[in-house]
């Protein structure tokens, strides 16, 4: 079976404790590159023989080597630098990750994250899973004010830039064996928010258009993909230290979103944040969803039988074959990770792998 696979997972791991030391102690300037990078290289080993033991098939290096999902990649851009987020924060933390702000020409003059891919790849024995970050986060969180007006004047070129950039790294990453990668964005579930619309309104867009807008941006990045490279999408309503930011059903954005040209989508059904099935009536027939509804954000196991009726539920709008079953996110997009320990982490991933068996024979 191509990926997504029936039991499949949106990729990022918790951080074992003595990485979260180590690389502390990196930024203090107290540990070498070199020391860090062998404990990176044994904790994603121990990850790889984990999620294969559980009976992953698709297997992720649990980004490990970031300290954010998306910004790791991102500021390795040409033109892209990080700032202080200045609109809608995560609830319970004061703590708030930055965004990133495009201050130049946006560009992909080297491989990004290769070396490591090409270490997840030669070390796992099921699929090698790699994700970053979709194009459409150099724009969401600060649209049109956090991209030069200098440097753009007109919005136009910033996609097109944009989406050579990425047909670049893309490339990069499929020359060096990458068969299923997936773009994590979050754009189209903040969208379903009204307290984002009207953030977007006053960063000086319409975001009535912009489900559209990132459809197509999403799509021109994959022009002219590899051959026999699988693209999904993962969505999500924001996962920073077990908090959210945006709340919403899929109504709105759903036809858009499903237009982008990917060959799946990874969707957060884990709660009433996310409304009900009902927008997957949108979803072409050649396309899959993912069913993401296993949550990171807290311990406690979701039943079988609860993940089966929900499945079924799901069912009604979208052909059993076309669907799939993972976590809602990753348990730790950041490095600060989720509020679970690892071993209610990996029984979360047993629990995927059980009730798809189950339901999918």
């Amino acid at each position: 079976m191509k990926p997504p696979f029936r039991a499949d997972q949106v990729g990022s791991l918790l951080r074992p404790r003595e990485l979260a030391e180590a690389r502390a102690k990196f930024k203090k300037h107290e540990l070498s590159s070199g020391d860090l990078k062998s404990l990176e290289d044994g904790c994603i080993r121990e990850a790889i023989r984990k999620q294969e033991s559980v009976g992953l098939q698709a297997v992720t290096d649990g980004e490990m080597r970031r300290d954010w999902w998306h910004l790791d990649f991102m500021t390795q851009l040409d033109g892209v630098t990080a700032i202080v987020n200045p609109g809608p924060k995560f609830g319970g933390t004061e703590e708030q990750p930055p965004i990133p702000s495009v201050t130049g020409k946006v560009g992909c003059s080297k491989p990004i994250m290769v070396q490591d891919f090409a270490f997840l790849k030669q070390n796992a024995g099921q699929t090698a899973k790699f994700t970053i970050p979709s194009p459409t986060m150099l724009h969401l969180r600060g649209g049109r004010s956090s991209i030069s007006k200098q440097v753009y004047p007109d919005l136009a070129e910033f996609w097109a830039d944009t989406a050579a950039a990425y047909r670049k790294a893309i490339r990069h990453l499929a020359d060096a064996g990458c068969t299923y990668l997936q773009l994590d964005d979050v754009s189209f579930s903040y969208l379903c928010d009204p307290k984002i619309r009207e953030t977007a309104r006053k960063n000086g867009d319409d975001p009535a258009k912009l489900p559209r807008t990132y459809a197509d941006a999403v799509s021109e990045a994959l022009r002219d993909r590899p051959a026999g490279m699988t693209v999904t999408m993962h969505t999500c309503r924001g996962n920073f230290k077990s908090s959210w930011v945006a709340s919403g059903g899929y109504e709105t954005v759903a036809e858009a979103m499903f237009s982008s040209g990917v060959d799946a989508f990874f969707m957060e059904f884990d709660d009433q944040r996310s409304g009900g099935f009902e927008p997957l009536r949108y979803l072409p027939k050649d396309k899959k969803v993912v069913l993401g509804l296993v949550t990171t954000k807290v311990g406690k196991l979701e039943s079988r039988d609860e993940l089966k009726k929900r499945i079924d539920d799901a069912a009604r709008f979208v052909p059993l074959e076309n669907l799939c079953l993972s976590p809602q996110c990753g348990f730790s997009s950041t490095h600060h990770g989720n509020s679970l320990s690892a071993d209610e982490q990996w029984r979360k991933l047993e629990r995927v792998v059980e009730v798809a068996r189950e339901v999918w024979r």
